[in-house]
């Protein structure tokens, strides 16, 4: 609570959200214009209906009562228009504002380090971009300046009301500091109630989306039972966090209706009494004081929940800003954007550490001519991957330098060299959409005909047309429809597209079928043809075609070279020959 309160009057964020509505101030100035007329119309009717009652009724002037009465309609409809332009014009304000900080939210953790997505979970990401962006709506739509709207409202009230009778005024806000009490222990228990409401639909959407994913294991170990008890109490939480939020509400209703009424009585009983003692007519101004009441009130009974709506605003404002501002970012972004590369690699004395001073990677060094093939071994966590993560500048090394064509990558634009290195991993991601577009990454550059050719010319065309409609297969989510070696196909389809001068296979002939692996062995011969290729070795007829093998264990170069000078060595390789890749003698 207390860091909500300290967000609460954070004004600094507060003027960095209305930043954002800079590009829209003319809604913003449009929207604070009807604001205070709304504000100084409000007092106007109830005027009026004293005007009638105490000059019109009690003369029995018909014919003004007639133009009167007209003019209260008349009064109502601008009022009503005014109203619906307001509420439509400060929710247009938010949602624009909220567009333009979605698109830069994304843009932003597209840029992030993977180290980011390493560290901080997909959900958490993705509330930031959804849900906390759209609390930052409500600022503008139910938030700031509807409550200035209100605000300005109950002043005008109060103006006019002791315009009339100061002593009527007084005696009718008796019993509002009972309101304001009130008021501010709704806001401090709604306040409580939503921050547990929040997290307990945080924990079962973690919880449903996690199970729902892993599905395949609750089932297949028979835990269905145990992981709906435990979906029953999170949900159990979540109905009573809910229901303390309703509770709040429940109290702090009856109690505005009731201090309404006490007030409304106080009028009644003062305007009578002065009334028998002066002998003259409080009709006029006991309809209006009971108007003005009404009035006064309306906006208190929600005043509270735009308080609390601008106050999760604020502090969803700050948690989305904390990703905007997160530092690490590819903030150095070169100059260097070559058309072509030839392909000449070298790591030089390249240290890097996930996390502190755990190093997974100490100075490693090699170099790689244009066109050479080079194959990485080594057991699982030496470090493999992590090279060719560093090669495309997915994270960023601590020490060293990495090379291409003799010229820093940091100095590379991020997009030239990205574009002319192609990788192809073990786990294949697809999206949710066709074939096609999985394979062009829904790029309008790349026609259907360059598909077709690619994919005829590492034989997979046949493969893709078995598919129920072709090219125009829906792989459905992460390729669920495709098994591991079709998914590892189409990756190569799309690598052989992207003409990449540098090739990475990582792990890329693992675990696929039979049938599956002469398809890729066939497509891996085409695909490194005439390219500086890296290959993260699994398959010993890969290792054997390379011109040079380095042999990784934690996290260093233990030993560099052919098959079988490695071979020849009975070091780290024969070692892993002799565990690994015996059984593929036949292959050889």
């Amino acid at each position: 609570m207390s860091s909500a309160k300290k967000t609460f009057f954070d004004f600094a964020l507060l003027r960095r959200v209305f930043r954002y509505a800079a590009p829209y101030k003319k809604k913003f100035y449009l929207s604070v214009a009807l604001a205070i007329l709304l504000a100084a119309i409000t007092p106007v009717r109830p005027m009026l209906i004293k005007l009638t009652v105490d000059e019109y009724i009690t003369h029995s002037l018909a014919d003004m009562l007639i133009n009167i009465t007209l003019i209260q309609i008349g009064l109502i409809l601008i009022e009503t228009a005014m109203r619906f332009l307001f509420s439509f014009t400060t929710a247009l304000l938010g949602q624009s504002v909220v567009k333009d900080l979605r698109v830069a939210t994304y843009k932003k953790i597209m840029g992030l380090n993977l180290s980011q997505f390493d560290t901080t979970p997909i959900g958490t990401l993705t509330t930031r971009t959804i849900n906390d962006i759209e609390s930052i709506n409500d600022i503008f739509s139910d938030g700031l300046v509807p409550i200035i709207a209100d605000l300005l409202s109950i002043i005008c009230v109060l103006v006019v009301m002791f315009s009339i009778d100061p002593l009527l005024t007084l005696i009718a806000l008796i019993p509002f500091p009972i309101i304001l009490i009130a008021t501010y222990y709704f806001k401090e228990s709604i306040n409580r109630s939503f921050f547990k409401v929040r997290n307990a639909v945080a924990a079962l959407n973690a919880f449903v989306q996690e199970h729902l994913t892993g599905m395949q294991v609750v089932q297949a170990f028979s835990s269905e039972d145990r992981e709906y008890e435990k979906f029953k109490k999170i949900n159990k939480e979540h109905r009573n966090a809910n229901i303390r939020a309703i509770f709040a509400y429940s109290i702090f209703f009856p109690v505005v209706e009731i201090v309404l009424a006490l007030a409304i009585g106080l009028i009644v009983w003062w305007t009578s009494k002065e009334a028998l003692h002066l002998e003259v007519s409080q009709f006029g101004k006991v309809t209006s004081f009971i108007l003005f009441m009404n009035l006064l009130f309306r906006p208190l009974r929600v005043i509270a929940d735009k308080f609390n709506v601008l106050q999760m605003g604020i502090i969803a404002s700050e948690r989305v800003f904390k990703v905007l501002d997160n530092p690490d970012y590819i903030d150095k972004e070169g100059n260097y954007s070559p058309q072509t590369i030839r392909g000449s690699i070298e790591f030089d004395k390249v240290w890097f550490a996930y996390t502190n001073d755990n190093y997974v990677l100490k100075e490693i060094s090699f170099k790689v001519n244009p066109g050479e093939t080079i194959a990485i071994v080594g057991h699982t966590g030496s470090g493999k991957t992590t090279i060719i993560s560093l090669l495309n500048r997915l994270y960023h090394i601590r020490k060293g330098a990495i090379k291409i064509d003799n010229v820093n990558i940091d100095d590379y634009r991020l997009e030239s060299l990205r574009k002319n290195i192609g990788v192809v991993l073990q786990d294949v991601f697809l999206f949710s959409g066709s074939v096609i577009e999985n394979i062009t990454l829904r790029n309008p550059d790349i026609s259907r005909e360059k598909v077709i050719e690619a994919a005829k010319l590492i034989d997979m065309h046949d493969f893709i047309m078995r598919l129920p409609g072709g090219y125009d297969y829906n792989v459905m989510e992460r390729g669920a429809t495709l098994s591991l070696g079709q998914r590892q196909l189409l990756s190569f389809i799309r690598a052989l597209l992207y003409d990449p001068s540098i090739l990475i296979l990582d792990e890329a002939t693992s675990s696929v079928d039979t049938e599956s692996e002469l398809l890729i062995q066939h497509a891996i011969d085409t695909l490194i043809k005439g390219r500086t290729s890296i290959v993260i070795a699994h398959r010993l007829s890969t290792i054997r075609k390379a011109s040079k093998i380095i042999v990784m264990d934690k996290g260093e170069i233990k030993e560099m070279g052919t098959h079988d000078e490695l071979l020849a060595l009975e070091g780290y390789y024969h070692k892993l020959y002799q565990l690994q890749f015996e059984k593929h003698k036949a292959l050889v």
